[in-house]
């Protein structure tokens, strides 16, 4: 009889360390996915073909904030773009990193409020805000935690 009882509690203390697996999988699956780095505007960080950890979860990681890698959902092309975050809403972009588009006589620019302003760690040929201008929160996908 003993030998039946402690074999029930194995079976029990197997059973929660699965649970306990399951739980986590299920967890990590929600709040994290990878994402495969594509072209050379993110150098000399991350190189192309590079997996990334990226978190969604900001409660988690915390809120973006400047210098974080943040993955966005691209308009011009409809994939995925890495980039680091420059300006957050309601502040300046220097002279030097407005878009292309922007006339110096039009003042300052200052993010929009609910956006990003991004730009790439290889600015020469990195396709960024200079080019698409400030990037709504709601195009993130999230922030880089590992990579």
């Amino acid at each position: 009889m003993g030998i039946f009882k402690r074999n029930r509690r194995a079976i029990t203390g197997f059973s929660a360390v699965l649970l306990f697996v399951f739980f986590f999988v299920i967890f990590f699956r929600l709040n994290f996915t990878t994402v495969v780095v594509s072209g050379d505007s993110m150098l000399p960080t991350l190189k192309s073909g590079k997996k990334v950890l990226v978190s969604h979860a900001y409660w988690l990681v915390g809120p973006i904030g400047h210098g974080d890698l943040v993955v966005l959902r691209s308009e011009l092309h409809g994939e995925y773009i890495i980039k680091r975050v420059y300006k957050l809403a309601g502040e300046t972009v220097d002279s030097y990193n407005v878009p292309t588009s922007w006339l110096l006589t039009m003042g300052p620019l200052k993010v929009p409020e609910a956006s990003i302003y991004v730009l790439g760690d290889n600015r020469a040929i990195s396709e960024d805000s200079r080019t698409f201008g400030p990037v709504a929160v709601n195009r993130v996908i999230g922030k880089v935690v590992a990579y």
